[in-house]
């Protein structure tokens, strides 16, 4: 029995900030246990929003720029947040990195945040790059978080994160199953800045408005919730498909939020009866918009169950954590049954020393 303290580090692509989380992780009888012994956001302040929204845009001397400093600002939050701690023990630090560009089907994914320039800053052994080789071998290169679903979270029938993208996980006989089920706070989180907000607290916006049935049957109707098997989205989607759809209706932002509300229920909903689960475990930063949930809830009859604050808020980090404690331990960290990819891989690039 061996055990490996690892911090994890996750930036969706809601922005909300950077996701650490210092976590232990124990092989027991041939069964994973882990531990989240602290775990913290930190926001970005308003230059790194900028850059990080904008960086698609830029030339490609600021993509290397950037992708090197922001792997030095990763590097000092994780030793402030050593330090603030008391942390002194961490084996490995595991980072997913910020995406900026997605496009499996093109054969490229990018994550920003240079492992070297984080093991540079922390003398810490840094595995980073978790999906090019899952993208490589003709995968989606996401989601990547199953096989912690499958290994840390056996309990539940199903894992569903809302995170920027709703996604599900879940046992189908022998084989785990996994896709990205729509956008969620990607968009909430959009459509409540332009309403002078972080975020709609409690789907308080939502609820004052009114449903646009010609915009919802227009969301529900586009293409990729036709598909079936592995598929993922990204940043590049969600700016092809839903804004120029939103774009052909005059509407209010209340109503815009609203209907955004149920077209992600109804997705939700329809990838749980899809997987025919009872038990869920619903994680991210959606968990908190009570509205979203409660008409998720509506729409189907599947018990929901979120966990403490700290699984809600950190299991993406945890979970690439327990990714990079696999591939320095040379086990498989990507599911071809998830991805689509011709093979299970390992994926990540790793800096520094291998004990």
């Amino acid at each position: 029995m061996e055990t490996v303290n690892a911090i994890g580090v996750m930036s969706g692509t809601s922005m909300d900030g950077l996701d650490l989380a210092y976590c232990s992780f124990t092989l027991e009888n041939g069964k994973w246990k882990y531990t989240i012994h602290c775990a913290e956001t930190i926001p970005y302040d308003e230059k790194w929003l900028v850059r990080l929204s904008e960086l698609p845009k830029q030339p490609i001397h600021l993509y290397a720029k950037t992708d090197a400093f922001y792997g030095k600002y990763i590097g000092m939050q994780v030793k402030q947040f050593m330090k603030r701690n008391n942390i002194t023990d961490v084996k490995i630090i595991a980072s997913h990195g910020h995406t900026i560009f997605h496009q499996p089907d093109g054969g490229y994914t990018a994550q920003i945040g240079s492992g070297a320039a984080i093991y540079a800053e922390t003398g810490i052994t840094t595995v980073c790059d978790f999906r090019s080789v899952d993208v490589a071998l003709g995968g989606q290169g996401a989601p990547l978080v199953p096989i912690g679903d499958e290994l840390l979270f056996s309990e539940y029938d199903a894992c569903i994160n809302l995170g920027g993208f709703a996604n599900i996980s879940y046992k189908q006989q022998t084989e785990r199953v996994a896709f990205d089920v729509c956008a969620c706070n990607i968009l909430l989180n959009n459509v409540a800045r332009q309403a002078g907000m972080e975020y709609d607290e409690n789907g308080n916006l939502a609820r004052e408005g009114n449903v646009v049935e010609a915009l919802l049957n227009e969301l529900n109707g586009l293409d990729f919730f036709t598909k079936r098997g592995a598929k993922s989205m990204g940043r590049e989607w969600v700016e092809q498909e839903i804004w120029p759809v939103v774009g052909k209706h005059e509407i209010v932002l209340e109503d815009l939020m609203a209907t955004f509300v149920e077209h992600m229920a109804m997705q939700v909903a329809s990838a749980v009866k899809e997987a025919d689960m009872e038990t869920i475990l619903m994680t991210g930063g959606g968990v908190y918009n009570s509205y979203l949930m409660e008409r998720i809830a509506a729409l189907g009859t599947a018990r929901f169950t979120s966990g403490s604050q700290q699984l809600i808020e950190f299991k993406e980090a945890l979970i690439f954590g327990f990714l990079g404690v696999l591939r320095i331990q040379n086990k498989f960290n990507a599911l071809s049954s998830v991805t689509g990819a011709k093979q299970h891989s390992l994926g990540g690039a790793v800096y520094g020393p291998l004990d």
